[in-house]
């Protein structure tokens, strides 16, 4: 892969924060290996969900509401990411950008720092599409999806036994899968709004679980586990 652009990486909330509270192993392993693939040249923009965060708060909020709309509801799931980006901006300050990047019609002119933590920007989407406006205007050729699904299925495989993995995709395949539709907390490998724009793009976006073992090999070039979904 070519180190003269950078990686944008959309990091699952719920890989930062599951349901047994803030994973500090975790984000340890992984503070470990950005800093050790900064160190061999590599530059980051890593985009930080809400996961299990952002459901509990859209969760609530629908429960005692009732009606509330999904306006409402998405600004409560990126308010959730910004804590989220901001923890993992904080353990990344001596080589991060100084701000979390979550108004993307400001872009950054100089960047000088390897790594720019990004958080959620405005309602109608998830971060997945925030990932693939970064790396529309940055330049990025390649976007890493990691969260605690490791694989696209050709259905729900919390629903289904009989799901199949599907280790490689067109976007007009995985966009039939998923629909055209957002709605505040989905759970989905990508979202709907962040496919179209990667279809009309043309981007290569890679699906791969938490594993950062499975990082590298795909920064390596080499076989991994996950899908690729990709023109």
């Amino acid at each position: 892969m070519d180190k003269k652009t950078p990686v944008v990486l959309s990091l699952g909330g719920s890989l930062v924060v599951p349901t047994g509270g803030i994973d500090t192993k975790y984000i340890e392993e992984f503070n470990t290996f950005i800093r050790e693939k900064v160190a061999d040249g590599w530059r980051f923009f890593i985009e930080v969900g809400g996961g299990f965060t952002a459901r509990h708060y859209i969760e609530a909020a629908r429960k005692i509401s009732g009606g509330i709309s999904d306006w409402d509801l998405d600004w409560l799931g990126i308010h959730t990411t910004r804590l989220n980006a901001h923890l993992i901006r904080t353990i990344f300050r001596d080589i991060a950008h100084p701000r979390v990047l979550h108004n993307l019609t400001k872009k950054i002119t100089t960047l000088t720092q390897p790594v720019v933590v990004a958080a959620g920007w405005k309602p109608g989407c998830s971060t997945d599409y925030d990932a693939v406006v970064i790396a529309r205007d940055y330049g990025a050729k390649m976007l890493i999806n990691m969260s605690n699904i490791t694989t696209v299925f050709d259905k729900d495989p919390n629903k289904h036994t009989d799901a199949k993995p599907l280790h490689k995709l067109s976007w007009a395949e995985y966009s039939h899968l998923v629909g055209d539709k957002w709605e505040p907390g989905k759970n989905v490998p990508f979202d709907p709004v962040a496919t179209k724009l990667a279809k009309e793009l043309g981007l290569r976006v890679y699906v791969v679980g938490k594993g950062l073992i499975n990082f590298a090999k795909i920064l390596a070039g080499d076989d991994f586990m996950g899908t690729v979904i990709a023109p």
